[in-house]
Parts: structure tokens; C-alpha cells; sequence
């Protein structure tokens, strides 16, 4: 029989990944195009040809911002699509997602469920997504008719505020790479693993570091860790890296 096509959230307001980064990328995009209107009134070949690089390096910048807005509003949702269907989510699961934000990836993750639980950790920080707060994380909730099936808690993914072998999934999706230090990636990718039951699934979705994470994950005590082909239909692309625990 054919397997049933993952629900994903649809009916929140999810917000725009990365908003400092777009629109320092939009604000880029103008000054070269403003550089090279100025350029085209000094006449001349060369300042023509100046200009014209100016111009190429502006529209490089507005194609990024448009691929990035494209990614949160509708690529993302094809990718989760992918990574939940990686998944062998039960109707009794208790699923966490490290790193929750507006809910989008919690929100789906609820949908396949029926009486378990899915439960987002998250410091709401506005630089990783636009309107980030734990309130509208709730409310996007309840537009999705999940509500009773979703928790939310404040808590840093180096230190999650659960016992051991707690959840039978735990994902999180473009958030490890907000860690700047290695050995602090390492350790929320110790605690993913710490509360993870035996024979319970890990996924990471992240556009970097996908080697570093598989090593973490195998050094932390899951095995069948696999590294996904890149999934374009994300800007930038990414890479979903799966493991069980042993």
C-alpha cells in the first residue's frame, strides 16, 4: 500500500527565516546599483563597464533575498515533507524539536501524531526568525488544531531540561548552526542523543557542518547515521542527517 503523504503546518503564520541576514543582503543589493548609477554619468567605456559590474553584484544580492524568501515560505515546507517521511513517527510518539521558533517543523511533526506529544525547546531569539516568541509558537498551534498535542519550553539545546531516554524522535531543523563553537555543537548534539529513547530516531535538517554532525551523532551512540543528497529546494540547499540509538 502506498505510504501516506506527510500533513504539514499550513494555516500559521510562520515568519521569515534569517530576517537580519535578508535584509542586510537587500541593503547590500542597493548600494552597488546606486554606485553604478552614479558611475554612468562619468562617460566612458570603462566607467560603463564598472557600472555594469556594480549592477550584476546589486542583482546577485536580490536574487539571494528572493531564493531566501522563497525557502521560508514555500521550499521549507517541501523539505519537511522529506525529512518527516525519513521518519518512522508513531501515532504514540513523544517528539522534540530542538529549536522550535513560530512552530512550523513542531507544528508537522504534531500532525503525525494522535495521542502522543511533540514538545519544542527554544530561546525565541529574533535574529533566527522573524516575530519569534514562544506566544505565537502556542497560537499557530491552535490554528493548526493541534494545540492539545503541543508543549513549548524556554531552554537552551546545550542543556535540555529532560531525563534520559524521554523521547521516541528528536529533531531540529536550522539551528545547530547558530552554535558558533564546535565543542558547544557537540554538546546539544549529546543532549539530543542523552534523551532520545534505545532505538528512538535523531534528524538534524541544517545547510552546514553535515559531516560534523554525522560524527557527533555516531560518537554520541547512534548508529545507521546517514548524510541526505542536498536538497535545493531550500536556499541555501541543505542536508538531512539521520541516525538511531542503539
Amino acid at each position: 500500500m502506498a505510504q501516506r503523504r506527510p500533513e504539514i503546518a499550513n494555516q500559521g503564520n510562520y515568519g521569515i527565516d534569517a530576517p537580519t541576514v535578508i535584509r542586510n543582503l537587500a541593503w547590500i543589493g542597493v548600494l552597488p546599483v546606486v554606485a553604478g548609477i552614479l558611475l554612468l554619468c562619468l562617460h566612458g567605456v570603462v566607467w560603463s563597464i564598472a557600472a555594469g559590474l556594480l549592477f550584476l553584484g546589486g542583482l546577485v544580492c536580490w536574487v539571494e533575498v528572493l531564493l531566501m524568501l522563497w525557502s521560508s515560505k514555500w521550499g521549507k515546507g517541501i523539505v519537511i515533507r522529506k525529512l518527516i517521511e525519513q521518519l518512522d513517527i508513531g501515532e504514540h510518539d513523544r517528539i522534540l524539536d530542538v529549536g522550535c521558533g513560530r512552530g512550523f517543523v513542531l507544528n508537522a511533526l504534531a500532525k503525525q501524531i494522535s495521542s502522543g506529544k511533540a514538545i519544542g525547546i527554544d530561546i525565541w531569539n529574533p535574529r533566527d526568525q522573524s516575530g519569534n516568541d514562544p506566544k505565537v509558537t502556542l497560537h499557530n498551534a491552535e490554528l493548526e488544531g493541534i494545540r492539545s498535542r503541543v508543549e513549548v519550553i524556554h531552554a537552551d539545546a546545550r542543556k535540555l531540561p529532560f531525563d534520559n531516554d524521554t523521547f521516541d524522535k528528536v529533531v531540529s531543523s536550522l539551528v545547530i548552526h547558530n552554535i558558533q563553537e564546535p565543542k558547544e555543537r557537540r554538546k546539544a548534539i549529546e543532549e539530543m542523543v542523552r534523551v532520545l529513547k534505545g532505538g528512538g530516531q535523531a534528524a538534524i535538517l541544517d545547510f552546514q557542518h553535515a559531516r560534523e554532525y554525522a560524527r557527533y551523532m555516531a560518537d554520541s551512540g547512534l548508529r545507521d547515521v546517514r548524510i541526505s543528497a542536498l536538497y535545493v529546494q531550500m536556499f541555501p540547499p541543505v542536508r538531512i542527517v539521520t541516525g538511531i540509538k542503539k
